[in-house]
């Protein structure tokens, strides 16, 4: 419904008279060179870390259904999983097959043990599960499931896990749903798979799919289902950051699977939580210094694959760099080559995303954008068409500037990016976070890098388009540094999940000091697509 931001902002630029970021970059001191590679290989930022000596997890897999509901490794998985929580630091409360009241007990135990003392609460579930009516159901062995009026009285809703946790006041709460194996329930109006779900304050969400979909059980020769035999190893590694481990885990699941199944995340965490040390870290902007030297790092291997229509070469970039400032870039390149076979399903507001990978722009296309300088007050009105398009790039006025068919800028007047500049990522979730850098050679020599951090942070409705419009909340600051001085740069927009469009968006800029020097806003006032 509108460009990206940075296809915007760049639109926006070619009618200034110059840029307003010139930001040199200069060769660093051997010094930082230890310390940007520890930050290229672990992306740790410098923190301040807090033990968390409580950490209890709750692990269920359930696989002794009757007649054709059984299945084969959940209770493999739950003893797995329980054994590696035990060796990382967990006290673990285990139960296999277990019938409703035993899995309720086990509940109430977790509950009582976390009662007050401020720790990290785990749910790992490993059987069969399914949604009613927005809700997400563990299946004890012993249901009888004829109808949906059995659901609620017979199974186990995920909220009450959730409710025992928050009760309990809890700092952190982790929550693993390997349930959407297909299953023999769904016959009287239940969904395949589970309900998509926004994670809680201080909670980790994830599903091993994509909400609606389902998930593989292995077979016996594995010994596990396909998302556990990932999850345990990554666990299982030197360093196991959460993000990091979820993210990988998704990744070695989508590739092993051939798009068959992608594991599905929803975050409201604000620290870190490192599964190796049991620690939270509440992490502070990272030494800029450090971070340009990792950025380095990370974008001499982009530039060997930047071109690679080899989807191995990607997916191994990706696991090098999960959370790296290419890395969205590249997830939507895999999106590209190696089209998802799981269905994007609507939420219970009716939002439903694009399916990753998808062409976001077609000749034709055009974009009617208002801007308003925030402190002149004075508002101009933008007109952006699509003048070519294919799968690699996308050509906005003849030629004004050129994007990825992400969004991200590849050249403008100001020069070529490496790599693009990114405003949107491969696809979006509350909470999920990215970081994007680009490098910019301008005509006049001048080499500029800019560093952003982005974060969904709510689904809201906003006035675009003359209608109210259901998006996604972004929030973002980034710095530039130049001759003479430094600039930080705070941003937010909204998304259009169906469309991967940005359609409202504002950024703000500071000088050293903290005086406003730019403060700009935009909305898109039409939208009228191009024959796809």
């Amino acid at each position: 419904m509108s460009l990206t931001l940075a296809a915007r902002n760049a639109l926006l630029l070619c009618f200034q008279q110059g840029n307003p970021m010139r930001i040199s970059f200069r060769t660093q001191r051997s010094l930082f060179k230890a310390i940007a590679f520890a930050f290229a290989l672990s992306a740790l930022p410098v923190v301040a870390q807090a033990p968390m000596d409580i950490r209890i997890a709750l692990v269920i897999g359930n696989s002794a259904y009757s007649g054709k509901a059984s299945l084969t490794n959940p209770g493999n998985d739950a003893r797995a999983m329980a054994h590696t929580l035990k060796q990382l630091g967990f006290t673990v409360i285990e139960l296999r097959d277990g019938n409703k009241v035993q899995m309720r007990e086990a509940i109430a135990k977790v509950q009582e043990g976390l009662k007050d003392k401020r720790g990290v609460g785990m749910l790992y579930y490993a059987g069969h599960g399914l949604q009613l009516d927005w809700r997400n159901y563990m299946i004890p062995v012993d249901a009888m499931l004829t109808n949906s009026t059995d659901v609620p009285n017979q199974s186990i809703d995920v909220n009450a896990v959730v409710e025992a946790f928050r009760a309990a006041g809890n700092r952190m709460n982790i929550v693993v749903l390997d349930a959407c194996r297909d299953n023999p329930f769904v016959s009287f109006g239940s969904e395949k798979g589970l309900a998509p779900m926004d994670a809680p304050v201080g909670t980790f969400l994830a599903y091993a799919t994509a909400p609606g979909n389902v998930a593989s059980d292995g077979d016996s020769a594995t010994g596990n289902g396909l998302y556990t035999q990932y999850l345990l190893e990554e666990l299982q590694k030197p360093i196991a950051k959460i993000e990091d481990v979820f993210k990988r885990v998704r990744l070695n699941v989508r590739k092993s699977s051939e798009g068959r199944q992608i594991p599905w995340e929803s975050t409201s965490l604000e620290d870190d939580f490192y599964f190796n040390t049991g620690q939270v870290i509440r992490a502070i902007k990272p030494d800029e210094k450090a971070m340009a030297l990792a950025f380095d790092q990370e974008k001499a291997d982009w530039d060997k694959i930047k071109s690679s229509r080899n989807t191995d070469e990607l997916y191994a970039y990706l696991l090098k760099y999960p959370n790296g400032a290419i890395a969205e870039q590249v997830q939507f390149r895999i999106d590209q080559l190696q089209i998802a076979k799981v269905v994007p399903q609507p939420n219970k507001n009716g939002v439903k995303a694009l399916p990753p990978g998808t062409n976001r722009y077609a000749k034709g296309d055009r974009f009617t954008i208002e801007v308003t300088d925030g402190l002149s007050k004075e508002s101009r009105t933008l007109i952006a068409r699509v003048t070519s398009a294919d799968n690699e790039t996308v050509v906005f006025n003849n030629g004004m500037i050129r994007t990825t068919q992400m969004g991200a800028v590849i050249e403008n007047r100001f020069g070529l990016k490496n790599p693009p500049v990114l405003g949107t990522p491969a696809d979006i979730a509350l909470g999920k976070q990215w970081r994007a850098a680009f490098t910019n050679l301008r005509p006049d020599g001048v080499l500029e890098n800019v560093y952003w951090d982005y974060k969904v942070t709510a689904l809201e409705d906003v006035e675009a388009l003359g209608r109210s419009v259901k998006a996604f909340k972004v929030q973002g600051s980034g710095f530039a540094n130049f001759p003479g001085g430094r600039t930080m740069i705070t941003t937010t927009f909204w998304i259009d999940p169906s469309t991967m469009f940005q359609v409202k968006g504002e950024r703000l800029f500071r000088s050293a000091t903290g005086a406003i020097v730019e403060y700009e806003s935009s909305v898109t006032l039409h939208y009228s697509p191009g024959p796809r």
